[in-house]
């Protein structure tokens, strides 16, 4: 459940989470040129369509985040791309709430984002095996990120869902696995194919 529906957060963390929200999709858009368009608008629409397949897991369900490999490909961008899909998904089928989008936001970008930044340093076309494997560990981390913020907000706002939070970070750990395999192998077939898609260039994971 990475989507979090109105009604379940305090106010002070959705005020957090508007406030990180906000900025992050401020430098999204900051640093978006023409060029870079139509590949936040596809990775929007992957992201949109991943994420809205949930599969049930026990008493939760898990779908697919897509943190790692969009923040990876975009960089600061993901923000935008990913801010457009849990709009979408808002609106259209009522996943989430309007009052958490910038708590969605955050949760679903900023890891991906902060740690592609970290490994993208060291993904290298000449070497795409090894550079797969560190992008899908990048991938997995990211989930558990994410998961470790929603359970965090979800505790601090409600106590009395603590003791549910453990089934749910359960969940995320087979999920982690998943994006895994699907970031490693996007990332090796892109780098055979089109390695500037993966191997950002300098300005990708700065602001323009």
């Amino acid at each position: 459940m990475a989507h979090i529906p109105d009604g379940v957060l305090s106010l002070p963390i959705l005020a957090a989470g508007t406030l990180a929200g906000a900025g992050g999709l401020a430098l999204g858009i900051r640093g978006l040129a023409d060029r870079d368009i139509p590949r936040t608008a596809l990775l929007a629409a992957v992201f949109f369509i991943a994420s809205s397949l949930a599969f049930p897991l026990g008493p939760t369900s898990v779908h697919l985040l897509l943190g790692g490999l969009v923040g990876l490909m975009l960089g600061w961008k993901a923000f935008p791309a990913i801010f457009v899909g849990l709009l979408l998904q808002a609106l259209l089928f009522g996943f989430g709430g309007l009052t958490t989008l910038g708590v969605d936001l955050v949760n679903m970008a900023l890891p991906g984002v902060a740690l592609a930044a970290l490994a993208r340093r060291f993904i290298d076309a000449g070497n795409p095996l090894r550079s797969a494997v560190l992008a899908g560990a990048t991938a997995a981390l990211a989930v558990i990120v994410t998961a470790a913020l929603v359970g965090g907000e979800i505790a601090l706002s409600e106590p009395a869902f603590t003791p549910a939070l453990g089934i749910m970070a359960a969940a995320y750990l087979p999920l982690a696995v998943i994006e895994a395999a699907v970031t490693a192998f996007v990332t090796l077939y892109l780098l055979k194919v089109k390695p500037e898609m993966i191997v950002a260039p300098a300005s990708l994971g700065t602001v323009a």
